[in-house]
């Protein structure tokens, strides 16, 4: 039901060109000159352990080589990383490429905005809404209305287990100033289903709000959702029962250092 997700390992570079911290910084800068990249991922005895840049090679002190310019602390991801995820974080730390590495440290591919804005341009629909409650029609065998209409905020039921900070703050943003889109919400029964706006409505009961602005689909009878079910396994209720989590504390991504301290635990 809804968009297909779309993970890292779908839009990943798999095939990349990387150094080692014994590279010459001469040969990084010919290597840029040629392949028109100003970074790569440092990679030694198959792990990664650092990136270089243009911008090591002209604000750093001289060093002959890789190692004595390379940053060590990165910030990574893992192949099952949503799109919508890795874009966040990317657009969060002002990065351009993100090396994607699997349970091992091991160098699997990288992400980068090109790939990310190819990624939005494919999955993007005319009409969410529509899309949406074409889907529960021919799901459910029934035909249903759409109203766009303000909702009680303590009547929505969530459906996701956690928001993020980062965008909960360009959302709260947006609600102050009257520019957020509005939630789309199923009414099945006297229920009042949260399926899409999930940072909006968090926003919204944060700031107080007593409606949110909705497009609600009224299946006119009712039927249990599939993402109910997965909501009451999961226990949430209400807004009280999502996380709110950094980007920084997402499970699929990582800082180099920690990866590099788990190993050393291991060892």
């Amino acid at each position: 039901m809804g968009e297909k997700k779309s993970y890292v390992k779908d839009y990943m570079t798999k095939d990349v060109i990387s150094v080692s911290p014994d590279t010459s910084t001469e040969e990084v800068i010919d290597l840029m000159r040629e392949s028109r990249h100003n970074s790569y991922p440092v990679v030694e005895n198959g792990k990664l352990v650092g990136m270089v840049t243009a911008f090591d090679i002209v604000s750093k002190e001289w060093a002959d080589n890789v190692r004595g310019l390379m940053s060590t602390q990165l910030v990574v991801a893992n192949q099952e990383l949503s799109i919508n995820d890795a874009s966040r974080v990317m657009f969060r730390r002002g990065i351009s490429r993100m090396p994607v590495v699997d349970k091992a440290g091991k160098l699997v591919g990288i992400i980068t905005n090109t790939d990310m804005v190819r990624s939005h341009i494919e999955r993007s629909t005319p009409n969410k809404v529509e899309y949406f409650k074409k889907t529960l029609e021919q799901l459910y065998g029934i035909k249903t209305t759409l109203r766009h209409m303000r909702v009680d905020t303590h009547k929505l039921r969530p459906t996701q287990d956690r928001v993020y900070a980062d965008e909960l703050e360009g959302r709260t943003y947006e609600l102050k100033r009257g520019l957020a889109e509005p939630a789309i919400v199923v009414k099945t029964g006297d229920r009042w289903i949260l399926v899409d706006g999930h940072h909006r409505a968090v926003a919204s009961a944060q700031q107080g709000y007593e409606t949110v602005d909705s497009y609600v689909i009224d299946l006119g009878q009712d039927i249990r959702l599939g993402m109910e079910k997965t909501a009451d396994k999961a226990g949430i209720k209400n807004f009280e029962d999502i996380e709110i989590i950094d980007d920084d504390k997402h499970p699929l991504i990582a800082l180099t250092e920690s990866l590099q301290d788990q190993e050393g635990k291991e060892e």
